[in-house]
């Protein structure tokens, strides 16, 4: 299969912010500082550098904005966070980035996709598009994969065990194994360019650079019961998968139920994507999520 890799640039400016706390919360920015604010929640074990759509940002008029999550990349670790203190973190930032934040409009990929819809549930996103995500796996675990669901199973029996076991053994190469092994054929022909996989290696190794504890956080946070309920979500919610995901995470299918659940929800399904819809078609996920009017 031949693909066009996407461009994945650099960030233009980089950064962190301070939080009521005293934690460091880093973030990277593409696009015109006075664009429309779009903060990128990202996947799993990545970092604030792996943007997407960065092509388009000038033209959209798009403020992209990527955090990373406390423990991962350069922002310091939050012991015993939770889903619920994300969007506390996402207000300080956009409080220290300025007035350029209002009318924040939030992406989520993979497992960024329950701290943008805690964002959501929380009334600071103007609009949210969940990117190759699922719902809450606790309230379908009968429908989940085995190994999926022995996960879920073990997180709510003992949390502290699970992300602790989840820790083991995690490092950027084996979360780049594990990614690429499994995926649909137009996933792994986009992890084939070279662009595009020093690029998502880069994010790996940056999302690890503190070890393997934020990305076990994030695991446990997001196979525990999520302390939201989507169906109170008020502004308007894109969901989009790639009709060819073969992703035991997020599989199409599962993106229906999450789009079932969440009355604002509007589903987009691409056939010819994989679980990397976001970044092959990140210009049209970006011109719907800026168009929308909260």
């Amino acid at each position: 299969m031949t693909v066009v890799a996407p461009v994945v640039a650099p960030p233009e400016r980089l950064g962190t912010s301070r939080m009521p706390d005293g934690r460091r919360l880093a973030w990277a920015e593409w696009g015109p500082a006075d664009g429309i604010p779009v903060l990128l929640c990202p996947g799993g074990a990545t970092s604030r550098r792996l943007g997407f759509g960065t092509e388009a940002v000038q033209a959209l008029g798009v403020r992209l904005v990527s955090a990373d999550r406390p423990g991962l990349g350069a922002s310091d670790p939050a012991p015993g966070r939770t889903l619920a203190d994300w969007p506390d973190d996402v207000c300080a930032l956009a409080a220290d980035l300025g007035p350029g934040l209002d009318g924040l409009r939030v992406v989520g990929c993979s497992q960024g996709v329950p701290f943008a819809l805690a964002c959501a549930a929380r009334g600071i996103a103007t609009a949210t598009a969940v990117v190759s995500g699922g719902p809450d796996m606790t309230l379908m675990s009968a429908y989940l994969a085995p190994e999926i669901r022995a996960m879920v199973e073990a997180v709510a029996a003992d949390p502290s065990a699970a992300e602790a076991a989840f820790a083991a053994g995690a490092d950027a190469e084996a979360i780049w194994a594990m990614v690429t092994g499994s995926c649909a054929a137009p996933d792994r022909a986009l992890f084939g360019t070279p662009s595009f996989a020093a690029a998502y290696r880069e994010a790996l190794a940056e999302g690890f650079a503190q070890g393997p504890s934020g990305y076990a956080r994030d695991t446990v946070l997001t196979m525990g019961r999520w302390p939201f309920d989507v169906g109170g979500i008020t502004g308007p919610v894109d969901l989009w998968h790639g009709g060819l995901d073969t992703s035991m995470f997020h599989s199409p299918e599962s993106g229906a139920a999450l789009a079932e659940a969440i009355p604002t929800a509007r589903r987009h399904v691409v056939a010819e994507a994989g679980g990397l819809v976001l970044w092959t078609h990140g210009e049209r996920i970006l011109r719907e999520l800026v168009g929308k009017v909260a």
